[in-house]
């Protein structure tokens, strides 16, 4: 079977729990890396730079894209966000399955670089619940707040083009799930090209 990472991308709505999910996710399983990405935005508190987020000036960023150093990028909430190529090309050599935490801009750019990625959207339950997790964080004004729920509207549109929708109500229930989609999708024909022609050229010698 092939043993190279997948990309996997990771997208939902702002307040849904993905940075939650995704450190759940990586302290549980260890064949996963998480890719970090540039930001033109400010740190939140207890946010490093090199660690949640390369925070950096716009025109840092704007030198990225035109060196072509980034897989993809997105404007987001008037701030830019992108996932640097040299770390993702490294991890899937290592075998490690990438995960990208991204906006559905940048993941449906992805989507037309690398067909194979595969792209899950994680949604709270309820619109009623979306907004009580923005409120809850209390990080942000009720202007910005209103900004990432009519936010949330558009993005809703884009829902179909994901491969898997993770509602994440129960936490533990939710890595669990996500674990066991990501693991099928290595499975799928589509990915193990030199597998099944193998298996097709042994049973070809069968008499």
């Amino acid at each position: 079977m092939n043993n190279k990472g997948i990309i996997v991308v990771v997208s939902g709505f702002s307040g849904a729990g993905k940075g939650t999910l995704m450190k759940a996710l990586l302290s549980k399983y260890d064949n996963y890396a998480l890719s970090i990405s540039a930001t033109t935005r400010n740190p939140r508190p207890g946010e490093t730079h090199g660690k949640e987020y390369f925070f950096v000036t716009k025109e840092e960023f704007e030198k990225l894209i035109a060196e072509d150093g980034l897989v993809e990028y997105a404007n987001y909430v008037g701030n830019y966000y992108g996932t640097p190529k040299a770390f993702v090309e490294e991890k899937l050599d290592q075998g490690k399955d990438v995960i990208l935490e991204i906006e559905i801009q940048g993941a449906l750019q992805i989507k037309k670089k690398f067909p194979k990625a595969l792209l899950l959207f994680v949604t709270p339950p309820s619109v009623d619940e979306l907004k009580k997790r923005l409120i809850g964080r209390g990080t942000e004004t009720e202007d910005v707040i209103h900004g990432r729920l009519l936010r949330a509207k558009e993005e809703g549109q884009g829902i179909d083009e994901y491969d898997n929708i993770i509602i994440n109500d129960d936490l533990d229930t939710c890595v669990t799930t996500m674990h066991e989609i990501i693991q099928a999708a290595h499975y799928t024909p589509d990915r193990n090209v030199e597998f099944i022609n193998s298996i097709r050229e042994q049973l070809s010698e069968l008499k």
